[in-house]
């Protein structure tokens, strides 16, 4: 079955071993732990490579040729936070923290998912176009946008926040700052100079997220019991939403004229749930938020979700566009 083996490989990753190692350590209360000075450093350093490597991926796409796409990928950027943020806040009856968080993580995108969906679409001999990657680097500005709607609502809720106030506390944001900062710096960077400092952030890459993950997976082991509460809501939401989310991405993909891998591809992206760069924002933005909530529906709902049944659920219906 295809999208087994596509679960077996993406949760056998080290990436994944090291979050479930964590939720191991987390689980029997062990004294494995991170000191919070190391933590807060491995937040600074994946926000900051993430956004700069994403910058570079926005820089190399021919952004003249896939303005059509472009506009697609920017409505789902802004729409699906949205949603999903009044979803958590009027029907779910969390926090805004905890709403933004969730709402963060599921307009971001899962990496795993995306080189899952472009496996899976060579391997049906309908390869995606080249420069789907730039959605991606472009849709982590729902994660931006997530924390934008925190900052907003928190202002709200203690009586109103002007234009300005709200553009200095978007400002000293260490995850918007830094994920925007980031992109910044990529996009206008020369080859020249990005080779200057490519190695640490493309080489260590790995190594700093898989000790991230290690602490997140401490972290949602400690607070599942939270997850317990909101169990069915959240496992529903999980599975529901990516569907959701999906079906729309591989409709507006066919409607700007892609073809059944770059629709099938884009429609995963869309459904997919990021535990990577999500995580690294919100416990940076947002302390307060749960991640045995928002770390357990992404990782342990919503990707082997997608990776088991989502993947050729979304091909079917690409393949059914076309025809």
């Amino acid at each position: 079955m295809p999208g087994f083996d596509l679960l077996l490989t993406n949760l056998l990753q080290p990436i994944v071993l090291a979050f479930l190692i964590g939720a191991v350590a987390g689980f029997v209360k062990s004294e494995l732990e991170l000191p919070e000075a190391v933590i807060k450093l491995l937040s600074i350093y994946l926000l900051f490579s993430l956004g700069m490597t994403g910058g570079r991926e926005l820089a190399k796409a021919d952004l003249g040729a896939v303005v059509p796409l472009l506009g697609i990928t920017l409505l789902m950027t802004f729409a699906i936070p949205t949603v999903v943020y009044l979803i958590m806040r009027r029907l779910g009856r969390f926090d805004i923290s905890n709403s933004a968080a969730i709402a963060a993580h599921y307009g971001s995108v899962s990496t795993a998912t995306f080189f899952a969906s472009i496996a899976f679409a060579k391997a049906m001999n309908t390869p995606a176009e080249g420069y789907m990657a730039a959605m991606v680097a472009l849709m982590e500005f729902g994660v931006i946008y997530s924390l934008v709607i925190a900052r907003v609502a928190m202002g709200q809720a203690k009586g109103g926040i002007h234009a300005g106030e709200l553009m200095l506390s978007v400002i000293r944001g260490r995850g918007i700052l830094l994920l925007a900062g980031g992109m910044l710096i990529g996009y206008i960077a020369t080859d020249t100079q990005w080779q200057q400092i490519s190695p640490f952030y493309e080489s260590l890459f790995r190594g700093m997220l898989m000790l991230f993950l290690l602490e997140m997976g401490i972290t949602a082991a400690r607070q599942a019991r939270a997850f317990k509460e909101v169990g069915v809501f959240m496992a529903g939401f999980g599975v529901l939403m990516p569907i959701v989310n999906g079906i729309a991405g591989v409709t507006l993909a066919h409607w700007v004229g892609l073809g059944v891998g770059g629709s099938f591809v884009f429609g995963a992206i869309c459904a997919s749930a990021s535990f990577i760069d999500a995580p690294a924002a919100c416990r940076a933005s947002l302390p307060e938020a749960n991640p045995g909530i928002y770390l357990t529906a992404s990782l342990g709902v919503t990707l082997p979700f997608n990776l088991l049944f989502g993947l050729p659920l979304y091909y079917k219906y690409a393949q059914y566009l076309a025809a």
